[in-house]
């Protein structure tokens, strides 16, 4: 429902904005001096420039690229439009040059350049806890959202890993989106052989996401090739099930939400040892309540993209699509822990976080 709405909002500034955009293009010099005057002929060519424009977008990245392009530099000229109304009124001056035009694009470009930055390459975030549950010390690596293909193929994959493998981390837990619809099988099969070859002591252990089983037809592989691929290089796959590491500590991994009925958290922690530290690997923040009531200690997802873009980081928390964006929480005796993702799904540009995995130090008994 959500996401239907948001299209149908798309779809509409979309429509509207081209009216607003052909005017303001049409303003700039070089096109007034092609249009010779002829208003319908600097309409008709700022059309053409910026159809061009998306189309040649469009061609080289996805449709929502562009759309998000597009809709960066409307912004940006509604706003500098605005203020240089505010300019003239207040001040009563008039420019020769086509300010609003020009500041526009700088500052298009500009938050582009920084979100595709952001987005397409990896930084490092530690959290560091402490427990009465646990016997010893434990380092907990974990990402999500790697969407295989989208900022980076296999091979890619593997290289972010071997940093991950430098923190020498005792365990990497996958909280779901390892792959999506348009990871191909030759880059699923090149990530799994790159974690069947890695070295994390107490083992690699994920837990499906909602892209991870795929939305559409024609997806490369199969479900069960995925399992099978994930399975036959040592991965743990979690589906509903709970199993104790080490004689320590816990990890549990929930089916997705969008896969469900699942088994609810008293479900999935029966019979455990309510004295030992227990890890939960969910996809989608949005059971925080029941996992705080639960025997979990530690609780850590993926899904949001850490809000992906301004000014919709928050967007997500406000229509109660998952409960927290980005970050930490401490929910009665829970520690929860949402991460940004490795990657992105389609999209190549975050402006309102940055790409990530994450390394949690727990320090016990």
């Amino acid at each position: 429902m959500v996401w239907t709405i948001v299209m149908i909002i798309t779809v509409i500034v979309l429509v509207f904005g081209t009216f607003y955009m052909t005017h303001a293009v049409s303003r700039f010099g070089l096109i007034r001096k092609i249009g010779r005057g002829k208003k319908r002929r600097r309409s008709l060519l700022s059309l053409m420039i910026l159809v061009a424009g998306f189309c040649l977008v469009y061609v080289f990245t996805t449709l929502l690229n562009a759309i998000v392009i597009y809709l960066h530099f409307l912004g940006y000229f509604l706003i500098f439009g605005f203020l240089m109304r505010l300019i003239r009124r207040f001040t009563g001056k008039t420019f020769k040059v086509y300010w609003q035009g020009h500041l526009a694009i700088i500052a298009s470009l500009l938050t582009l350049g920084a979100g595709y930055y952001l987005c397409t390459n990896i930084w490092e975030t530690d959290y560091n806890l402490t427990t009465n549950q646990l016997d010893g010390n434990v380092k907990i690596a974990f990402f999500a959202d790697s969407h295989l293909g989208a900022t980076f193929d296999g091979k890619g994959f593997a290289r972010e890993l071997r940093k991950i493998e430098a923190a020498k981390p005792d365990i990497l837990l996958i909280a779901g989106d390892f792959v999506d619809d348009f990871t191909t099988k030759e880059d699923m099969l090149t990530a799994c052989r790159a974690l069947g070859e890695s070295d994390f002591p107490l083992g690699v252990w994920y837990a499906y996401g909602n892209h991870d089983t795929g939305y559409y037809t024609g997806k490369e592989f199969s479900n069960e090739e995925l399992k099978s691929a994930l399975e036959d290089n040592g991965v743990h796959v979690m589906k509903d099930a709970c199993e104790l590491v080490d004689g320590r500590f816990y990890v549990a991994g929930r089916l997705d939400d969008s896969l469900s009925p699942r088994k609810d958290m008293q479900e999935l922690l029966e019979g455990i040892d309510r004295d030992k530290y227990v890890v939960v690997i969910d996809h989608q923040p949005n059971d925080y309540d029941a996992e705080a009531d639960s025997e979990a200690d530690l609780v850590v997802s993926g899904h949001t993209h850490g809000g992906q873009m301004i000014p919709f980081t928050k967007a997500g928390e406000w229509t109660g699509a998952y409960e927290r964006a980005y970050g930490y929480e401490r929910r009665k005796n829970t520690d929860f822990l949402v991460t940004s993702g490795i990657a992105d799904w389609v999209l190549l540009f975050k402006t309102g976080t940055k790409s990530e995995y994450v390394i949690v130090n727990v320090t016990g008994n």
